[in-house]
């Protein structure tokens, strides 16, 4: 039985060569080679390929996906206190406007949404009231300068000793009080804004302009056409936004970490992918009571007027200026532990064609929708970042969305 079972065991072994030399003999040689060079090609493309990881878009491609860039930027992350406030205007940027004396509303320059400058018409009054007053200024003006004459008339005659005193100082009073009635009766047609000028030459006007006192943006318009006005009723609301400011609240426990000066860095909801900068110039003195903090105000440079009041801030204010590259959140890619970025390629001279590398990374902190970064060795920072879509350059679904048939 052992003899057998080696004799069976050399037959099975010869048979298994015979059958796998006569399948290669089958098979031309030119045929083999060239599938097996296919094989390690494609092997050897597919690992190319990965290490490289460059992606190819057209700019018609990039702009439907909203593809967005960036150039990394360094920020002060971290080393740092938190806190929340509003946007608002400092009292003097803003305006409620109402007018001097009662009148019907006869004309209206404006509407909500319109800049203005300092001293703009926004609106007409009229009223039988405003006419009397003009008229009223008439002729006392002219009254003042018949008195006047007689008052110098009868001074030069009490010097004399020709005049007696009763009459002197009898015009010497109806002098004076009418130039007291003048002068305001002036005073009032000065502040509707008429013409004095005119006026004493004998000009009515019908109705008296209400003005802007500063110069910036209608809020709010609470009158129409007809409308009959009572003085000091609230016509307009002006608001300069150049000028605004952040209203923080810091809390007991941090207020000794905070100092006049010092940087805040703080985003808002419209600006999510934007970190802006603001500086404290006033902080404050008394405590709320629910929660327990003080107002920290700081200036804001609003120089293209989108940042408005009543936007709610988030911030921190920085301690120690640590500075570090950065990136939006939404610009870190991750695959498994490793995370990337995707960097343009500014060497690619292919036209309407954009390239872009992704690059590991290495992140630290993340604060104020930013992550602090470290790029590999021999990475300039002087790189263009994909802050928005990062994911989708990453993910072969890329090929769906943008018709792409490899």
């Amino acid at each position: 039985m052992k003899k057998i079972a080696i004799i069976s065991s050399i037959v099975l072994t010869i048979m298994l060569i015979g059958c796998n030399g006569k399948s290669n003999s089958e098979i031309p040689n030119s045929e083999t080679n060239e599938t097996s060079e296919n094989s390690k090609s494609a092997e050897e493309g597919e690992n190319e390929e990965g290490e490289e990881g460059v992606v190819e878009i057209t700019n018609e491609q990039a702009e439907t996906i909203g593809l967005e860039l960036k150039q990394i930027e360094e920020k002060s992350l971290g080393n740092s206190v938190k806190v929340t406030g509003i946007l608002e205007l400092y009292p003097q940027y803003k305006a409620n406007i109402s007018p001097f004396v009662g009148g019907n509303v006869s004309s209206i320059k404006v509407i909500e949404g319109d800049k203005v400058r300092k001293g703009q018409v926004l609106a007409y009054l009229q009223h039988p009231d405003i006419i009397s007053m003009q008229q009223e200024f008439q002729e006392k003006n002219d009254e003042l300068v018949f008195l006047q004459q007689d008052f110098e008339r009868k001074q030069t005659l009490f010097d004399k000793g020709v005049s007696s005193a009763k009459e002197f100082q009898m015009a010497q009073s109806k002098f004076r009080s009418t130039t007291s009635s003048v002068n305001a009766l002036r005073s009032k047609l000065e502040l509707l804004g008429l013409n004095i000028s005119k006026i004493k030459s004998g000009e009515i006007y019908a109705s008296v302009p209400i003005t802007s006192p500063i110069g910036g943006f209608v809020d709010e318009v609470m009158v129409s056409l007809g409308d009959y006005v009572a003085p000091q009723t609230k016509m307009f609301a002006v608001s300069d936004n150049s000028e605004i400011h952040a209203d923080f609240k810091v809390y007991e426990k941090d207020i000794y970490k905070v100092k006049e000066g010092q940087q805040i860095y703080f985003t808002v909801a419209s600006k999510p992918d934007q970190l802006l900068k603001a500086k404290i110039h006033a902080i404050g003195k008394t405590f709320e009571t629910d929660p327990k903090a003080i107002h920290v105000h700081a200036d804001i440079h609003n120089e293209d007027k989108e940042l408005l009041p009543g936007m709610y801030v988030e911030g921190r204010i920085v301690q120690g200026e640590k500075m570090a590259l950065a990136v939006p959140e939404e610009a870190i890619v991750k695959n498994g532990e490793k995370t990337f970025i995707f960097v343009e390629d500014k060497d690619n001279e292919e036209e309407n064609k954009l390239r872009f590398n992704m690059i590991p990374v290495n992140t630290g902190m993340t604060d104020l929708g930013y992550v602090e970064i470290s790029l590999p060795a021999g990475i300039s920072k002087d790189i263009t970042v994909v802050t928005k879509g990062a994911y989708i350059l990453s993910s072969e679904m890329i090929k769906a969305e943008l018709g792409d048939d490899d």
